[in-house]
């Protein structure tokens, strides 16, 4: 079989009338669906199928699903482990949008988060918007950046993700247009090889209201992957890229294998495949991986 749809939901939210809903929505588009191979039981399952292209069956089981809180991935059945792995930082490896929690220190949070939604939409220039919002927290003390880390939490399944892919050979990258105060820290405690980022500017204690140039935007995103996919002598389709916001679309359809996460309407439209329900263990069983692999 050519192809592999994978189903994952939460634990014991899989049965078998939404896996055969599930079939009989490849069925219903021209494509003969194999025999169903749980990964985990009850929680996720590859559903094999040949004749019928990749985005159509996922596009298919999701209609076929229907409001079933069940994420359907569709993709080639070779090469689906993959050997790199660049993901964004800010709500999706972590929880939050760390620049918007820094603005809370500066009583400015609903401003900026305001301007931040805006851009993660697509609606502003990255840059621009970048600019503007740090430009608002000129004179903060230092010691707000440690404030935010503080409260930073990890999104659920980020430290398996990197783990288990490090585990099996992967090189992983945290590729954000936040700040590397933030990536440095993300990287040192899930593990990942690399981290890259905006600088922020500070003189005295204080944010200088400025960062480095140039700005790490979504073109440096998609630089990033490639460089690193040749620099691991990868071709693409060995890569996996994550994110939510517009400025990981250019990664996000670059990679083999490019997932949007819980994402905004702008970049879960364009994506091949998406993660709307389940958290990033997900990305592990739309690589094949069981649950009994994880690290």
């Amino acid at each position: 079989m050519p192809h592999i749809l994978t189903l994952i939901a939460a634990p014991g939210g899989l049965d078998p009338a939404l896996l055969a809903r599930a079939r009989a929505a490849l069925a219903g588009i021209g494509a003969t669906p194999g025999a169903p191979d749980w990964l985990s039981e009850g929680e996720a399952v590859d559903l094999p199928f040949a004749d019928a292209p990749a985005e159509l069956a996922a596009a298919a089981a999701r209609t076929a699903l229907g409001d079933a809180p069940v994420d359907a991935i569709a993709q080639p059945a070779e090469g689906r482990r993959k050997r790199l792995l660049v993901a964004d930082m800010d709500s999706t490896i972590v929880t939050s949008e760390t620049l918007d929690e820094l603005a809370a220190y500066a009583g400015l949070k609903d401003q900026i988060a305001a301007i931040t939604r805006r851009s993660m939409n697509g609606e502003l220039d990255f840059a621009q918007a970048l600019h503007e919002r740090v430009g608002m927290l000129r004179g903060l003390e230092v010691a707000a950046l440690e404030g935010t880390w503080a409260q930073t939490e990890m999104m659920p399944g980020a430290a398996t993700l990197v783990a288990t892919m490090r585990a099996h050979g992967a090189v992983c990258c945290l590729a954000s247009g936040g700040f590397t105060f933030f990536t440095g820290r993300v990287a040192d405690r899930l593990g990942f090889d690399h981290h890259v980022s905006n600088i922020l500017l500070i003189e005295n204690g204080k944010l200088t209201g400025k960062v480095a140039e140039p700005v790490f935007d979504r073109n440096a995103k998609l630089a990033t992957l490639t460089r690193l996919a040749t620099e691991n002598a990868l071709p693409m389709a060995a890569t996996l890229a994550v994110g939510d916001g517009a400025n990981d679309l250019d990664m996000i359809g670059a990679a083999g294998l490019g997932i949007a996460y819980h994402a905004k309407p702008i970049v879960a439209a364009a994506a091949r495949a998406r993660v709307d329900y389940n958290d990033l263990l997900a990305l592990l069983f739309a690589q094949g991986y069981r649950r009994s692999e994880f690290r």
